[in-house]
């Protein structure tokens, strides 16, 4: 009997998109029975053009930046799309692989996508707007799998 991990994705921004997927491919390399909920913000790790995934340097004191910012100044028109173009260009460069690319991996191992369907009907989202290969539930369709888990995590 193989262990289980359970995590649910509730954010949707590029530095929030690699922890499920980065967690939920190693685990399954190492046998575990994987199911990711997508939640909320989350949802958008399930579109099928991720290419615009951004990240916010408001409220995340920890991001390292070239030069020291107050938070203040993190908050002007244009800082988002400039921590977005560096994180891109460290991600390339330390040879990082994509979110797409961690995506795919995870459909390869059969690691289990499951989307929120409260929050998609919320956001009055389409199913056409998502990748194929994921399925459709609510939080009691999520808890049939995380009740059983070894390891749940709210990311």
């Amino acid at each position: 009997m193989s262990k289980k991990l359970a995590l649910i994705a509730s954010k949707g921004t590029l530095d929030w998109a690699y922890p499920p997927f980065i967690l939920a491919s190693t685990a399954a390399a190492l046998d575990y029975e994987v199911s990711i909920f997508f939640t909320f913000y989350g949802l958008a790790l399930l579109k099928k053009d991720i290419s615009d995934l951004k990240v916010s340097p408001l409220g995340n004191p920890a991001m390292p930046m070239p030069v020291p910012m107050p938070n203040l100044v993190q908050a002007l028109p244009g800082m988002e799309l400039m921590a977005t173009y560096m994180m891109k260009q460290k991600i390339a460069a330390k040879g990082v692989a994509s979110i797409g690319e961690l995506r795919d991996l995870c459909l390869e191992a059969g690691v289990k996508f499951i989307a929120c369907q409260m929050t998609v009907d919320l956001f009055d989202f389409q199913r056409e707007d998502f990748i194929d290969g994921i399925e459709y539930g609510g939080a009691a369709t999520f808890f049939e799998f995380a009740g059983e888990s070894d390891v749940s995590l709210f990311i």
